[in-house]
């Protein structure tokens, strides 16, 4: 996908994962200069090291979103590195793995909190400090937030995960009705089942488990990272303008209806 960021600066966090490695990329590539946010040192290079040899411009800057002190000073390092912020991409996220998938009422209280704070926590902190940033440069700006499909219709045995998408999504809406007036657009997108190196062993790895998720999806095959990215970078350009708080759902039609026969 091919739209106009040139000489904005975009601050995308969960950097160092699958799809935030590939929104990086797809944002650079489309001329914005990126940085590149999480806590691993390692794999944040290693996404700055692929952007750079496509020609791109991105730093890679260690942050824990879900400390209010360092969501701070990620704004503060990328206005200081850069000098501006143009875009938030509030990408970070965590979740249980297959043995966490308890009942509400048998669900770890630590778990809970842990993945409240990075993916509900996490976004308000970094947010919140990002449009006071794009607030005093009087030029507006773009907020996007990664959530799930399952923050729209929710799965069994996730809650933690569930409802801090759905909270993701409703302070999308009520930051974009905040922030109109400063010509911040705040948008959200949800994406469905996306195939990575740690889906595949999770999820696709076992052909019966991965018929069992296919059959969920009426286009029967799971997404791909740049998917999720180039749904990003339309988001934050002019293209989008007229877009404010809007989900997009990426999901090949997974939350439709209901695709199997009864």
């Amino acid at each position: 996908m091919k739209v106009d960021l040139n000489g904005r600066v975009a601050i995308v966090t969960g950097g160092g994962g699958a799809i935030g490695s590939a929104m990086c990329e797809q944002l650079a590539a489309n001329g914005a200069k990126v940085v590149v946010a999480g806590r691993t040192l390692r794999t944040l290079e290693a996404t700055v090291n692929a952007v750079r040899e496509a020609g791109g411009e991105a730093t890679a800057v260690t942050a824990d979103v879900s400390n209010k002190e360092s969501a701070e000073n990620l704004i503060r390092e990328a206005v200081r590195i850069y000098g501006k912020i143009d875009c938030m991409i509030n990408n970070a996220g965590i979740n249980g793995g297959p043995d966490d998938r308890k009942r509400v009422y048998e669900y770890s209280d630590e778990l809970w909190d842990r993945i409240v704070s990075v993916d509900l926590n996490g976004v308000y902190y970094c947010s919140k400090y990002a449009i006071r940033q794009m607030i005093r440069q009087g030029r507006g700006g773009s907020i996007i937030n990664v959530g799930s499909i399952v923050g729209l219709t929710p799965l069994r045995l996730q809650c933690a995960f569930t409802a801090a998408k759905a909270g993701v999504f409703n302070l999308t809406k009520t930051m974009a009705l905040e922030c109109a007036p400063h010509g911040i657009r705040v948008n959200g997108i949800a994406p469905g089942s996306i195939m990575f190196e740690g889906t595949r062993k999770l999820f696709y790895a076992d052909p019966v488990k991965a018929e069992g998720i296919m059959s969920h999806i009426p286009q029967h095959q799971p997404g791909e990272p740049n998917d999720i990215a180039w749904a990003t970078c339309f988001l934050a350009s002019d293209e989008a303008k007229y877009m404010t708080g809007s989900v997009m759902t990426i999901d090949g039609g997974w939350i439709c209806g209901y695709n199997r026969e009864l």
